[in-house]
């Protein structure tokens, strides 16, 4: 026999060819020629591998003969081998060839004959010779990849003999009961965590009806041990010289152990009543957060505020299904919210005050940047965005459980105040260079390169505003002009004021409406759920809206002089700039807070809204039934394109969708103005002159434009530059929206959130009727 019989056997597995000859036979060929190590023998490498002389040692025909028939006839395979081919590679080829035919008994793929021959081998492997014990002892060879690939071959016929025959696997029990009540730094620790990793793994692939039963029968008997070594591994020195490589043991064991808590909390969307080890990361999150600020090495600190991020972004999966923004399932409340109490108590702390964000990077091949490229000082951002996601994630969870805005007015301003300088300590600087100018502004400077993130971190501030305001109405009948004016100073102040971080996003956007309509369709970010509370807060508070858009241009005109805008009969004409309005908003200062409240008189914004608006207002704010249900609900199915071949023509003769081409010009127009700043006929100070086309109507441009509108012949006009992009974009995007769904290209129902779309535009109208 050759090599070449375990290379045929591997060609026709890959290839799904039934196996023509008996399972003892293909039982004897993938077994394992595992030796046990002497007692006092330090070769550990050379321990697993079967002996390279011409002849088969007498360890070979101990193990084989217990196999069956078919063992005499390859007790001199291996002798008999190619010299190109090492024990230790067919060793690996064994161990593919093992995990390979699990996957294809599980593949419905393959025919029923041919996956009962693959289990039949495997029980033959699992009963007559022992391989779980062999993959076992492998696990602890000096070499990784045939320590890997043991346990990765030995997860795969643990979740085969589970799935099979309702049992967990006894050796594979017995050692991950002894590793883990063992000394968390010892060897041996990992192995056991990247297995039990990779079964649950494995048993999540599995049929749905059949992963809560599996789950049950492998975590039970595991349950107590793993809480157990969490406080144990948890509560170590990690100051002590174990830990000062990312390569030792024990930091390998931890390393490991945090891929196993990532594995558990994904498999805990599964059971109704979660395990303990489901939950332990939840109860006891402040040994995670000890082990955040102590000394280990960056990677690991970097891998556990990762798994923090996912906790707090975690949903059951009842609470998936109904779209809630709020958790229901009572278990995960309870945990949510005491990991959310935990946090915020070191939050308050300085806790973020003692984490280095400035490790250094990884490159491909090197440690070190590259010449030129020199990035000391920069702050590790994804874990800046991590940190932040679950700092704001806790804030909601905490205020949505509170009754009364006493309960949590402090701890909320406390731990905003903290992470705003967090941010300002660590926070990258806009493509501008300049510093963020007021505190709203910092959510689309760390969070703009992560769309996920950033509306994570949007929709929990604006959760955060509507609960906080419904609390304050609550504990007053009536509020008074001055209490709302200290109300608006205190968002702005703690940087969630919702219309700021609107309209920051539309300006790094540069207003353009696609970029909203790809967030819409996409169901990788929670947009379609933002933009729905946002749009109906926004037809409630449209006089703040307007406000907040008049301070963007009132700011922008003090801190950079705006040329005035005079009748087309005078000589002199001039244009605003379109430079950045990032910190051209109302700042936190009282005599900046007291020039927005001032705003309520100025004439040209404020519009009166009548009852039969309000009640309008309220009939969109009270959207029930199928089309909101449809709305909120996660996307369900894909877009519909066999109505696009008449994309081209439109019965109607309008052109509803954005054209991208003319859009991204404009835009790159746009910045180009930004960057020139204003182009003003200032002999002293600006030999350049330039040329003013007319104002653009408010109703039916095609494009965005920077420019002011004249209120009339003999009085400059006043500044609506803010205003008129942020509704026109949105004008844009409900246009969009509505020819795609009338050609059946939308992916849900857009009803309801047309409504609002529609609504926004009416008021923005009633202000502009020309």
């Amino acid at each position: 026999m050759k090599i070449s019989l375990l290379q045929q056997m591997y060609k026709d597995v890959l290839a799904g060819i039934p196996l023509a000859r008996e399972s003892h036979h293909y039982s004897s060929l993938i077994n394992l020629c595992v030796e046990q190590p002497p007692e006092g023998d330090g070769s550990c490498h050379q321990q697993h591998l079967p002996s390279t002389a011409g002849g088969t040692g007498s360890h070979q025909d101990t193990d084989m003969s217990d196999v069956g028939p078919a063992t005499d006839d390859l007790s001199n395979s291996f002798a008999n081998m190619s010299s190109s081919f090492c024990p230790r590679e067919v060793m690996l080829l064994q161990l593919t060839l093992i995990k390979m035919m699990v996957a294809k008994a599980e593949s419905q793929e393959i025919e029923l004959h041919v996956r009962q021959k693959y289990c039949e081998i495997f029980v033959l492997l699992l009963k007559e010779a022992k391989i779980d014990s062999k993959l076992i002892h492998l696990l602890g060879s000096d070499d990784r990849l045939l320590s890997h690939m043991a346990s990765q071959s030995l997860a795969s016929l643990v979740y085969f003999q589970l799935k099979e025959e309702a049992a967990v696997n006894v050796p594979w029990l017995s050692f991950s009961l002894a590793a883990l009540l063992g000394r968390p730094g010892s060897a041996g620790v990992a192995a056991c965590l990247w297995t039990l990793a990779a079964i649950l793994k494995e048993t999540l692939k599995g049929a749905p009806g059949a992963r809560a039963g599996a789950l049950k029968k492998l975590l039970a008997p595991l349950d107590a041990v793993l809480e157990g070594f969490y406080s144990a591994i948890l509560l170590h020195h990690f100051d002590s010289h174990h830990y000062t490589s990312p390569y030792s043991e024990a930091a390998n064991n931890l390393i490991s152990f945090i891929d196993l808590l990532e594995a558990l909390l994904v498999s805990r969307i599964e059971l109704e009543l979660p395990l303990r080890c489901q939950r332990i990361l939840f109860l006891k999150v402040s040994y995670v957060l000890n082990v955040i600020s102590s000394s280990i090495p960056y990677v690991i600190k970097k891998k556990f505020i990762l798994l923090l991020k996912k906790c707090v972004l975690y949903k059951s999966r009842e609470d998936a299904k109904s779209g809630s923004l709020f958790l229901q399932t009572p278990s995960l409340c309870e945990d949510m919210l005491a990991l959310s109490n935990v946090v915020l108590q070191v939050v308050n702390l300085t806790w973020l005050n003692q984490i280095p964000l400035s490790g250094k990077s990884s490159y491909f091949g090197s440690s070190e940047t590259a010449p030129g490229h020199e990035s000391q000082g920069a702050s590790d951002q994804t874990v800046l965005r991590a940190l932040s996601l679950v700092v704001l994630k806790a804030l909601e969870f905490k205020i949505h459980n509170s009754a009364t805005e006493a309960e949590i007015k402090g701890d909320f301003e406390s731990s905003m105040s903290q992470l705003l300088m967090f941010w300002r300590s660590h926070g990258k600087p806009s493509p501008q260079s300049h510093p963020a100018g007021h505190h709203c502004e910092w959510l689309s400077l760390v969070f703009m390169e992560q769309d996920d993130d950033m509306w994570e971190a949007a929709k929990s501030l604006l959760l955060i505003y509507l609960k906080l305001d419904r609390l304050r109405r609550g504990a007053a009948d009536n509020l008074n002009h001055k209490e709302e004016e200290s109300w608006q100073l205190l968002v702005h102040a703690g940087g969630y004021n919702p219309h700021c971080i609107f309209l920051f996003f539309l300006e790094n956007i540069a207003f353009d409406s696609t970029v909203l309509l790809d967030f819409l369709i996409s169901s990788e970010t929670c947009f379609l759920e933002y933009l729905v509370r946002y749009l109906k807060l926004l037809g409630k508070e449209w006089p703040h809206f307007v406000d907040v858009c008049n301070h963007f241009d009132t700011r922008h005109s003090t801190f950079h002089p705006v040329c005035s805008v005079k009748p087309p009969h005078q000589d002199k004409q001039s244009c605003v700039a379109g430079e950045s309005l990032q910190n051209a908003v109302c700042a936190a200062e009282p005599q900046a807070a007291m020039a927005l409240a001032a705003a309520h008189n100025c004439p040209v914004f404020t519009a009166r809204q009548g009852d039969n608006e309000d009640a309008e207002w309220n009939q969109s704010d009270s959207l029930t039934g199928a089309d909101s249900a449809s709305l909120l609900r996660p996307l369900q199915s894909l877009v519909n394109y066999d109505s696009s071949e008449d994309s081209e023509v439109e019965s109607d003769g309008k052109e509803c969708l954005v054209n991208t081409k003319q859009l991204r010009s404009n835009n790159e127009g746009e910045v180009r103005r930004r960057e020139t700043g204003c182009s003003c006929r200032d002999d002293d100070r600006n030999p350049r002159t330039s040329e003013v086309s007319p104002p653009p109507k408010l109703k039916g441009s095609p494009t965005s434009s920077c420019w002011t509108r004249m209120a009339s012949p003999d009085n400059i006009a006043p500044l609506r530059v803010m205003l008129y992009k942020s509704t026109k974009c949105l004008e844009e995007l409900q246009e969009a929206i509505s020819r795609l769904q009338r050609r059946n290209l939308f992916p849900y129902n857009p009803s309801a959130l047309l409504k609002l779309l529609n609504h926004v535009e009416k008021m923005s109208k009633s202000m502009n009727p020309q």
